[in-house]
């Protein structure tokens, strides 16, 4: 993991490529394509939803919307990069899910739309911070999340749970 300043390009955007250095996922799981802005209080994201990724054929049979779950997962990766960006030892963490205090879903999201994570950092210590946001599908908001996301340290957290 680097420094995520020197990751921004001209504009100030963050590329996939190196987004995968700040948080630790890898396709086909990664669900943010590009960071459009990032300051210490918001991020903006976006993924454009492709014919080809993996849940299409079976969610649904026939008429493939995107799993709520999974825009929430991009929703808490863009949220965890937000997270990272404020940490200065950022590398030494675990970033994790802790609780989904809120989720609503208005519209959904298909094959070809490209989904648009709005987020702002609310409460922040050095166990977690809350993230409140919405998620925009094609300019019409898809989606409102609210949780919290912990920070733990990541060799004790690592060893605890590594089988051996």
């Amino acid at each position: 993991m680097e420094n995520i300043d020197s990751l921004k390009n001209n504009e100030g955007e963050i590329e996939r490529e190196d987004i995968k250095k700040i948080i630790p996922y890898e396709d086909p799981f990664l669900m943010i394509d590009k960071v459009t802005k990032l300051d210490k209080k918001t991020i903006i994201a976006t993924k454009q939803v492709n014919q080809d990724e993996f849940w299409v054929k079976g969610h649904f049979v026939d008429f493939p919307i995107m799993p709520g779950a999974l825009i929430i997962e991009g929703f808490g990766q863009a949220a965890t990069l937000l997270l990272r960006y404020n940490i200065p030892d950022h590398q030494e963490k675990e970033i994790l899910a802790y609780k989904i205090k809120k989720v609503t879903f208005s519209y959904p999201t298909l094959p070809g739309d490209n989904l648009r994570f709005e987020i702002k950092m609310g409460r922040k210590n050095e166990k977690g911070a809350v993230f409140k946001g919405k998620v925009f599908v094609n300019e019409k908001q898809c989606s409102e999340v609210k949780l919290i996301l912990a920070i733990v340290d990541r060799k004790r957290f690592r060893n605890k749970f590594t089988k051996g």
